[in-house]
């Protein structure tokens, strides 16, 4: 008998424990694609914070660039640094930024290797809320390049004529370009098996983009051929916008092109980036 009883008291305890643990009352709702992807975008914030190294590419790397291209071509180019930098800098901006939305892809695809994705995957959200929140990250870390690097320009004598305003614009656009632009890098994050690969084929695209541009010269000084390329760069395109924003003009045919541009890539690429992380 006394085996009996010893029995029940030990079947029965954990049932107890284990009704007093859950919850008691109406099931909570689940989070909008928006709730989820912003909380997605806060814990890339989090990971800058308890990691602040990876700061280093959106403050010292634009400060470098910025720097040396003034003083390497601003007297060859137009004279003096100063007078050099009122071109260079819109373009160094938009170089320095779109160089950077190669690291959404690599942080994807580092999450994958750890196996952090496939846990995000069990969680009762919108799946690709993981992919977007990283995106929404990333556009934090490119607003910290811009204002790092108008920052430096100014101290350096760069005087906008388009103002606050016109500085601001041209900051947004570059921001909503970079946002559609990091969308395909997140794809190459998918299907590359590892960050340095991620890595690789960013830059052999990325490079030709932004050094066979309008960010240093006019094409106007280049040779026919390479000025046809430069002149159909979408990053010439990107340049030339936000350089007349920030001189005080407003280019609607550029700004457009800009805005069209970046809805494509979002429509384009942002669907083949969830149907790639749908069928993993």
């Amino acid at each position: 008998m006394s085996t009996v009883a010893d029995n029940t008291t030990v079947t029965e305890a954990p049932v107890a424990d284990l009704t007093n643990v859950l919850a008691r009352g109406p099931r909570p709702k689940r989070p909008s694609a928006w709730s989820a992807s912003v909380t997605f975008g806060w814990r890339a914030v989090l990971k800058i914070k308890h990691v602040p190294e990876q700061l280093f590419d959106v403050t010292a790397f634009p400060i470098i660039m910025v720097l040396l291209f003034t003083y390497l071509f601003g007297g060859a180019l137009a004279g003096s640094p100063r007078e050099y930098i009122q071109f260079l800098l819109p373009g160094i901006m938009v170089t320095s930024v779109v160089m950077i939305t190669m690291y959404t892809g690599v942080g994807v695809n580092t999450d994958i290797e750890k196996g952090v994705f496939d846990r995000f995957r069990t969680l009762p959200v919108w799946r690709p809320a993981a992919l977007v929140g990283a995106i929404f990250g990333d556009m934090l870390r490119y607003a910290i390049a811009s204002l790092v690097i108008l920052g430096i320009g100014l101290a350096l004598g760069f005087r906008p004529a388009g103002g606050v305003l016109g500085v601001a614009a041209g900051i947004a656009l570059l921001i909503l370009f970079s946002f559609a632009f990091s969308w395909i890098w997140t794809m190459f994050g998918l299907l590359l098996r590892s960050e340095k690969s991620v890595m690789g084929v960013s830059m052999l695209v990325i490079f030709p983009l932004t050094f066979l541009s309008n960010v240093y010269v006019q094409p106007s000084t280049m040779p026919d051929v390479l000025e046809a390329f430069v002149q159909a760069n979408p990053v010439t395109r990107l340049v030339t916008a936000v350089r007349t924003l920030m001189d005080g003009g407003w280019n609607t045919g550029e700004v457009l092109w800009v805005v069209v541009a970046s809805a494509v890539l979002v429509a384009v690429f942002g669907t083949l980036t969830m149907r790639l992380y749908n069928r993993r």
